[in-house]
Parts: structure tokens; sequence; C-alpha cells
């Protein structure tokens, strides 16, 4: 994502990709590491395990880094705490690889949300 309101938050600049890891529905491994597949653009050679994911965490594209909001994971760190646990661990260890290239964000939710999931 190049536009929208996350790139007004965190600064448009030219060559930083900005991706959006929504979770809503994921309560299993292989669901998560399908969108991890899908939204961050992970090449086809990714394995669909932990270790490929921390590989492929530390070689997203974006000349000047990479940010990853993730969004409604609460669903899945619910379903899987000790998978949510691992999540945490892969993604805090590529963030540390990659200082000043690789930030990842939890979005905690809104009122809004909160609203539209309570009325459906």
């Amino acid at each position: 994502m190049r536009n929208g309101p996350l790139a007004a938050l965190f600064g448009a600049t030219p060559g930083r990709n900005i991706t959006v890891l929504d979770l809503h529905g994921v309560t299993d491994k292989r669901t998560f590491m399908e969108r991890c597949a899908a939204s961050l653009g992970l090449p086809a050679w990714f394995g669909r395990n932990w270790d490929a994911l921390a590989d492929c965490l530390t070689d997203l594209p974006g000349e000047e880094g990479t940010l990853v909001l993730v969004r409604r994971w609460q669903e899945y760190a619910a379903a899987q705490p000790g998978e949510w646990q691992l999540v945490q661990d892969v993604f805090g260890h590529a963030v540390d690889a990659m200082p000043g290239r690789l930030a990842v964000l939890l979005d905690l939710g809104g009122s809004d949300e909160r609203v539209s999931g309570g009325a459906g």
C-alpha cells in the first residue's frame, strides 16, 4: 500500500512498503501462513513454516523498508496462544535482524470494530 491512511500516518516515503496483514477469520497455522503469503507477497517457494516465514520477512520489498500492520489478530491469538507466541517471536527476530528496515505494528482495534463485530 503506497497511499491511503496508513501512508499518511507513517509518511509516504518513496520506496517504503506499507502492508496490512489482516488476520480476520484466522484460527490455525495453515490459514495464517496462507494469509501471510498473500498479504506480504511472499515468493512461490515460501514453505509455509516458521523458518521459511522468518527467512521471507528479512527479504520483503521496499527500498526504504517495510511496515507491516497486523489487524484483527485477536481471534487467532485466543484460538492458538502457543502459535501466536511463535508469530510474535518470528516477527520480533525479523525486526531485530532488520533495524530501521522492518517494523511490525499490532492494531489493537477500535470502537468501530467492536460495534461492527458485535452487530453481526
